[in-house]
């Protein structure tokens, strides 16, 4: 990138850097993240070099009900081929809840489970342009 470019940028947030998060155990839930849904990095590896798209970052009022009361956020993964990743998931065992009153032509297609630690993520495919 150009000295130009770089000024341009300097003082802003470019995007999200990573996502922490406590673990009972962290092995299991870094394989079961990347097994089950291609999350993080690949074996041996720290970074996960992610594809180029939207990203939300929206505060909710204390009270919503999007997402369980007892969680203080709920990951939302941007995915390609929302019913082949739900038939892998179901096929491992794992629910995945889809209602129709989620998806709209504007905003896509959802879909959402837990991971093994009860941490809700919410599955969404962008609509189709």
């Amino acid at each position: 990138m150009s000295e130009e470019g770089r000024g341009a940028l300097e003082g802003k947030v470019l995007g999200i850097g990573g996502v922490f998060l406590r673990s009972a155990d962290p092995k299991a839930l870094t394989a079961w993240y990347r097994d089950m849904l291609g999350v993080g990095a690949p074996k041996g590896e720290w970074v996960w070099n992610t594809t180029g798209g939207p990203t939300v970052f929206a505060p909710f009022a204390a009270d919503t009900d999007y997402f369980p009361a007892e969680r203080q956020f709920m990951l939302n993964l941007r995915v390609a081929g929302l019913d082949s990743l739900a038939a892998k998931l179901e096929a491992n065992g794992i629910a995945v809840e889809r209602r129709a009153e989620w998806d709209s032509p504007e905003a896509g297609r959802f879909a959402r489970i837990s991971d093994p630690e009860g941490r809700p993520i919410e599955l969404w495919e962008e609509p189709a342009e």
